[in-house]
């Protein structure tokens, strides 16, 4: 049942973790939105003018993909808890989110050093708002797994 609810919780946070990126990438008039941005490299549809490609392919294989990277993100989070690193409470989730920012920063800046055609963007604002988004699906994982694992409400039960 534990992997059921993390993997609930993967998906949550992810969901969240976009959301936000959504709406600061509104809000600044930037390009943020991760899905865009990882639909576009995979697929190698970035735009001779260096714009994201705005496809139904290019969203939909996005999404999956990173969907698909935070419910690994969130087993990870289990396996480190199931461990004995780290508790299920909203600190350590952060600070668990800040490390696997960090290391998505360093993913994300080796994939556009070797893609062929990377999307113009000013990567090193987008690798900082990578971090600092990962805070946010940690928090969000965490928050998410802790009250599906800890049911106190009599609809539950």
């Amino acid at each position: 049942m534990k992997l059921i609810y993390v993997i609930l919780a993967g998906l949550a946070g992810a969901a969240a973790m976009s959301a936000v990126i959504y709406l600061l990438s509104l809000a600044t008039n930037r390009v943020l939105r991760i899905p865009l941005v990882l639909g576009t490299m995979l697929l190698g549809r970035t735009h001779p003018d260096g714009s994201l490609s705005n496809g139904m392919a290019a969203k939909l294989v996005g999404g999956l993909a990173h969907y698909t990277v935070g419910v690994l993100y969130a087993i990870g989070y289990l396996a480190l808890w199931e461990s004995g690193v780290g508790t299920i409470t909203a600190s350590w989730g952060m600070l668990i989110g800040l490390g696997n920012g960090i290391f998505a920063m360093i993913i994300w800046y080796f994939f556009f050093m070797i893609h062929p055609r990377p999307p113009h963007i000013k990567l090193e604002r987008y690798l900082i708002e990578i971090v600092f988004s990962h805070v946010f699906f940690g928090f969000v994982v965490t928050y998410v797994y802790y009250h599906l694992t800890h049911v106190e409400y009599p609809f539950w039960q």
